[in-house]
């Protein structure tokens, strides 16, 4: 078998030999004028510390410290600490709290979050949170870090296709959504998988913020911005959809922080809105942790919106509903003005500082020197290492999804040699395989690399001028088609047609690339393989149904290893297992309003809903949708329902996996719900647990879920409260379906 990554030479430059510089902390053991202040000693309950701390600040000194960029308080040996530090899927230098200046000049980069949530695998996603996490503590360790807060996950709700961000999301299913949130904040905080070793106000090995706190899914469309969008979402929708994955981001995942998003919702902007930041996450939820805006989100209140009459007023806005730190300037610049015209209280600041103090303590910023304390042994030398390069390998095999496979065109063969046409704007850019919000990688090895790994007789041709492909090459890449024996086109998007301010207007390819795959499968000698990669759902029907296009596989943006993992997926080596996360839909879907924020279809408006749970239109591939080199059958079996409700009414599914094909494999099991009888509001079918399992071929495995009626086959109803029905119910794996009874 020949392995693309080892004949590859690389020349990886991970270290280089500076001087190690000291990692920023307060209360030095060696320090008189500290050591003894209560704040400084790490015995004492970190309330007490925190307010000890904020209790010896003067006005000033208080104002200056709820902004992302916080200056130090020389007088009681307080450095300066950087709030804004990003981490979606890799330590990254977006933000400014990282730098890549020093011995570390990389970290790992795993494929964009979209990708990784098409393996259906919770384990996978905390492992790849405990990497970041300990790769954010050894660039801290080694002095690069002015900070340890991580702006990440995104767990907004994929709602709109068009949607340039949500590519950083875990897709469309508010349940793998929360359980995304979940396996990455328990990963990166040092939690275990399970949880529960986190306890309130426990250490951190660094801390998650999960963004953007809430219905925030337009970024700038047709004119329209996040910065002046207001987000009309009924109670219903607020409770099935757009809350659910924050609920359990904060109560189950314990995440440390929240980001409110810039929108308003239903009139109120996020950052303002008490009841969403204080009521509903620190009461409902128990919201332990610090609250930050998005950056300028405070400034829009008077800027943007008119909600609030002055700077000042903004300002005591935002502090009275509950947010500690301003990603911006609002409140160094009008915090104490507005005190001093009494709009806000100075004991609402010393709240907030309370907050954002304790995070800091919770880091162990505050304990002296970190070298010598937990999480203070790791070092460079665990940044990209070789396990962790491993895993981000994992990662891109485990999510990208093969759309079709006509004739079991894939995997090529290996056992002859083969000339191959490799033609595409993305087949040659390591760039792209990144995503937004993207660290420098270990490494990047891109498809075209990879490919020619597997046969020594490939061409590359890249069709386009760029990805947009205002100008194609059409005749010459023809030309490179018909003399070769395969042809792998590598098309899609990237960050000029999909991006944070930067949303969709159509759902095609761009430019001439259609034109471009349809004219090279006319003259290809076999049918070719389309690989798309792209964030975002496109519709790609003339594909589909396009018989001079044998296979399709969607790699999303897949990382640093995404080029070998495609390589490996196309000629055998690895057998495809991932899942759509999320709907494709037609390209008429662009007919529908990026605005309407409703979930569910309106038969008398002909609006067709949004997401496979709602969504009454057609579709080019359906959410859970993938094919497998293998083929797997189901079976089920359960046990008895308890006759009362919720906790003592639980029961198991168990589903029984065979893998009949003659390939090892991956295969996520996905487990539906849907009513006898869907009425209007109701949801068509419902995700209510999912499962990977490992199989060999001619394997069988079984897996367990156990089921609680409350949660698993409620719904929301229009007052935002979730109900459960009477009512015939079928659980779904595959084509199996199973019906059970609700009696209440």
């Amino acid at each position: 078998m020949l392995l693309p990554y080892t004949i590859i030479p690389l020349t990886i430059l991970l270290f280089t030999l500076t001087s190690s510089t000291q990692p920023p902390y307060s209360c030095d053991s060696a320090n008189p004028s500290t050591k003894s202040l209560p704040f400084c000693n790490p015995n004492l309950p970190i309330p007490v510390r925190a307010r000890d701390l904020v209790n010896r600040l003067t006005l000033d000194e208080k104002v200056s410290q709820l902004v992302n960029t916080a200056p130090g308080i020389p007088r009681l040996d307080i450095p300066a600490y950087e709030w804004w530090s990003e981490a979606l899927h890799g330590v990254a230098n977006t933000g400014y709290g990282i730098e890549f200046n020093g011995r570390i000049k990389n970290a790992t980069s795993f494929p964009q979050v979209i990708l990784t949530a098409a393996s259906f695998d919770s384990k996978l996603w905390y492992r790849i949170g405990q990497v970041i996490g300990k790769e954010a503590r050894a660039v801290y360790n080694e002095g690069q870090a002015k900070g340890m807060t991580f702006w990440a996950p995104n767990i907004n709700v994929f709602r709109d296709p068009r949607w340039g961000r949500g590519q950083e999301t875990p897709g469309e299913d508010p349940l793998v959504t929360g359980k995304y949130a979940v396996s990455y904040v328990r990963g990166i905080q040092g939690d275990v998988y399970e949880g529960g070793k986190l306890f309130t106000n426990g250490p951190l090995q660094a801390s998650a913020c999960c963004k953007h706190f809430t219905a925030y899914d337009l970024d700038n469309w047709k004119g329209i911005n996040r910065f002046s969008f207001d987000a009309k979402v009924s109670k219903q929708d607020m409770a099935d959809t757009y809350q659910p994955p924050f609920e359990s981001c904060i109560k189950e995942g314990r995440a440390s922080g929240i980001m409110c998003a810039y929108n308003r919702v239903n009139g109120v902007p996020n950052c303002a809105d008490y009841n969403l930041l204080s009521n509903i996450a620190r009461r409902q939820w128990n919201f332990n942790g610090y609250i930050t805006s998005d950056c300028d989100a405070v400034s829009i209140i008077y800027e943007n919106f008119g909600y609030a009459k002055s700077p000042e007023d903004a300002v005591a806005d935002v502090l009275k509903a509950g947010l500690d730190v301003n990603c911006g300037s609002y409140l160094k610049n009008y915090t104490k003005s507005a005190v001093q015209k009494k709009k806000v209280s100075e004991s609402q600041v010393d709240k907030a500082l309370h907050n954002l103090f304790s995070i800091r303590m919770r880091l162990g910023l505050f304990n002296g020197n970190p070298t010598t304390l937990l999480y203070g042994n790791i070092s460079p030398d665990q940044v990209c290492t070789q396990d962790h390069q491993n895993l981000a390998l994992e990662a891109a095999r485990s999510g990208i999804v093969l759309l079709k496979n006509s004739a079991k065109l894939l995997p090529l063969p290996k056992t002859k040699p083969i000339s191959l046409a490799i033609i595409g704007p993305n087949a040659n850019s390591a760039y792209t395989l990144q995503g937004n919000y993207a660290g420098p990688p270990c490494k990047s090895i891109t498809p075209l690399l990879a490919l020619q790994g597997y046969t020594k007789n490939a061409v590359y041709h890249k069709g386009c001028n760029a990805v947009n492909c205002t100008s194609a090459s059409i005749n010459e890449a023809m030309a490179v088609a018909r003399e070769a024996e395969y042809v792998v086109m590598f098309m899609g998007l990237d960050q000029s047609q999909e991006r944070e301010d930067h949303d969709r207007v159509d759902l095609v390819l761009p430019g001439k690339q259609q034109s471009l795959i349809e004219s090279v499968a006319k003259v290809a000698r076999k049918p070719v393989v389309l690989v798309m990669i792209c964030g975002g759902p496109v519709d790609i029907s003339f594909a589909k149904y396009n018989p001079n296009i044998g296979s399709i596989l969607w790699a999303g943006y897949p990382g640093e290893a995404g080029g070998i993992a495609i390589a490996e997926i196309i000629f055998g080596d690895h057998n495809p297992g991932g899942k759509l996360p999320i709907t494709w839909y037609p390209k008429d879907f662009i007919k529908v309003p990026m605005t309407d924020m409703r979930m569910r279809a309106d038969k008398s408006s002909g609006y067709p809903g949004r997401t496979y749970r709602f969504y009454t239109g057609e579709h080019i591939f359906e959410f859970g949708y993938g094919l497998s080199y293998s083929k797997y059958t189901y079976e089920f079996a359960f046990s008895e329902m308890g006759t009362k409700l919720c906790e003592k009414a639980k029961f198991s599914a168990k589903v029984g996996v065979s893998n009949e094909g003659e390939t090892a494999g991956k295969h996520p099991v996905l487990l539906f719900v849907k009513q006898a009888k869907i009425r209007d509001g109701h949801f068509i079918k419902q995700l209510v647990a999912f499962e990977t399992v490992a199989l060999d071929a001619g394997e069988r495995g079984e897996i367990e879920f156990v089921l609680n009626p409350c949660e698993h086959l409620s719904r929301a109803n229009e007052e935002g409260l979730m109900v459960i029905e009477e009512g015939t119910r079928y659980l779904i794996v595959g084509e199996k379906e199973y019906a059970i009874d609700v009696v209440v």
